[in-house]
């Protein structure tokens, strides 16, 4: 794999690009819900997208790892919390459980259909590969309990609405997931490091697997490439919160035409902002690092919950707004299915193609819960 020497110049014309189209619709020259805007802006949006992530991998890569799977999961949430804070604000049907539906798909995405991608890919070219287990118990076991926290407890607490937190509940419970979403950076950036530090030995590449969407850097990229992507990235995040929130109501529209769950918005937002991340998890199991897949996978899960939900929170107890975080009963049950054959799936620190087709099939039925409830 051969390291670039410059950023791909499409990742910073399609921002600059999007920029100037999200303008036009903010002076009126477009309207949101005209074909003529809706087309080329979710093309636009799809593609700063992939700029923001790669902008966020080069600065990653500066840094080393696992900063780089941090700084990449962080970029995706900040994303997912600018789209959810903009149909929160949108008010459009549904926008109260917009959050959860969010982030639930989220959750679901990453530990069942890009885990589950990961270990059918190198399973298939490597028929076994490992891991560290330490890494993966400590950040389970985290994400157990935020998922309970934020999830699964807002059905029966009785001191809000149904599945809602009281204001008091839901300030408490934000600063406690922050909290325990900070022990856990701490430990994976500085006292335990080396669990989620890939062996070297197990980054060999064979050319035949093909190219990466995403191309690796091997070596550090070169101070004007980091100083390239530490002004784009910040750019990229812009454009797409200023798109996320011209398309909210086109969005809602067409899921209300077609007769679908409102829940399906999560979803949407949720495989939009994934995609990206996912192909970068699913390209490194098929390089046999399977560790650094893992890391992705489960940091996403884990910021999802940990910096979302509570800033989400924080945002609506400012405005005022009520959110729903309780799940619905089928919700529940796939949560808690997901997270009991994460931790066997998970808890060897071996990977088969067998435990990847697990969670595919577990990724199909939460896919089709999600059209038809």
């Amino acid at each position: 794999m051969h390291a670039r020497s410059s950023i791909p110049l499409w990742s910073l014309l399609l921002p600059i690009a999007a920029l100037v189209w999200a303008a036009l619709e903010m002076v009126g020259i477009l309207h949101e819900t005209a074909m003529l805007f809706v087309l080329p802006a979710v093309l636009l949006l799809g593609g700063s997208v992939f700029a923001s992530v790669l902008h966020a991998e080069v600065l990653g890569a500066r840094l080393g790892e696992p900063m780089g799977s941090i700084i990449l999961a962080c970029c995706v949430t900040l994303i997912e919390v600018a789209l959810i804070i903009s149909i929160m604000l949108s008010g459009i049907e549904g926008a109260e459980e917009v959050a959860r539906d969010t982030v639930f798909a989220a959750v679901m995405i990453v530990l069942n259909g890009i885990i589950g991608l990961c270990l059918v890919r190198g399973g298939r070219i490597y028929h076994e590969q490992t891991f560290k287990l330490p890494a993966a118990s400590a950040a389970l076991a985290v994400l157990g309990t935020l998922s309970t926290l934020a999830f699964v407890l807002p059905n029966f607490a009785i001191s809000g609405a149904d599945r809602q937190y009281s204001w008091a509940q839901l300030l408490v419970i934000s600063l406690c997931c922050l909290v325990l979403y900070g022990v856990f950076l701490f430990v994976q950036t500085v006292r335990h490091r080396n669990y989620f530090v890939d062996e070297p030995e197990a980054a060999a590449t064979d050319a035949s697997h093909g190219e990466d969407f995403f191309p690796e850097h091997p070596e550090k990229p070169s101070a004007r490439m980091t100083a390239i992507s530490a002004v784009m990235l910040p750019v990229s995040l812009l454009v797409v919160i200023l798109l996320a929130e011209a398309l909210s109501h086109p969005l809602d529209l067409a899921i209300s035409s077609a007769g679908l769950p409102h829940a399906l918005v999560g979803v949407v937002i949720a495989a939009l902002v994934l995609l990206p991340e996912g192909i970068s998890s699913v390209q490194a199991a098929a390089r046999n690092r399977i560790q650094q897949s893992i890391n992705l996978v489960l940091g996403s899960a884990l910021a999802s919950i940990g910096m979302s939900i509570p800033i989400v929170a924080l945002v609506s107890i400012f405005i005022g707004q009520q959110i729903t975080l309780g799940l619905e009963p089928e919700q529940m049950v796939m949560l808690l299915l997901t997270l009991f054959v994460s931790t066997l799936t998970l808890g060897t620190g071996r990977t088969t193609v067998l435990q990847g087709a697990v969670h595919l099939v577990i990724f199909v039925v939460f896919v089709l819960l999600a059209l038809v409830p």
